[in-house]
């Protein structure tokens, strides 16, 4: 799995409820959450965001509540890979399971600004920053993760047969 995007950037401990926040959690329509998201932290992400970008963040990525929303608004909003620090582990689950690419690569996020290019390669686990030629290692993604997120979450991949 390969991604190429501009780089959208954060800091540590980002929570779920500003991430998507609890006043929208009464729709199910990912269009409409993705039009609130991370708008309590930044009013210009979704005026910003494009098809493709992709978010980087601190240590403790998606902490708080357990709800799939806050991946899903992501997702929704256009972004394809979430790199971080570390995830709430809840976060991390739910995000494979709607099918959003996220991986923990500490040494990427401390270099890399908001604004550079990267290109992630996940079979690989090779994230190169095109904006200032660094590379980084990271695990890549076991196969049947990317299975999961090539087939959009788990749902997906359990009704099509390629998850058992």
């Amino acid at each position: 799995m390969k991604y190429t995007g501009s780089v959208i950037k954060y800091g540590d401990n980002v929570d779920t409820d500003v991430i998507i926040p609890a006043r929208y959690l009464n729709t199910i329509d990912k269009k409409e959450l993705a039009s609130h998201c991370m708008e309590d932290l930044d009013t210009t992400f979704v005026s910003r965001v494009k098809n493709g970008d992709i978010m980087v963040a601190g240590q403790n990525f998606g902490c708080g509540s357990s709800r799939e929303h806050a991946p899903i608004a992501i997702k929704e909003s256009g972004i394809s890979l979430v790199i971080a620090k570390s995830f709430a582990r809840i976060f991390y689950r739910n995000s494979i399971n709607i099918g959003l690419g996220i991986v923990e690569c500490p040494e990427a996020v401390d270099e890399i600004s908001e604004g550079d290019v990267i290109e992630a390669d996940m079979d690989n686990g090779i994230i190169y920053n095109k904006t200032t030629g660094k590379e980084y290692k990271t695990a890549p993604f076991p196969e049947f993760v990317q299975k999961i997120i090539e087939n959009g979450g788990l749902i997906n991949s359990i009704a099509e047969g390629i998850i058992k």
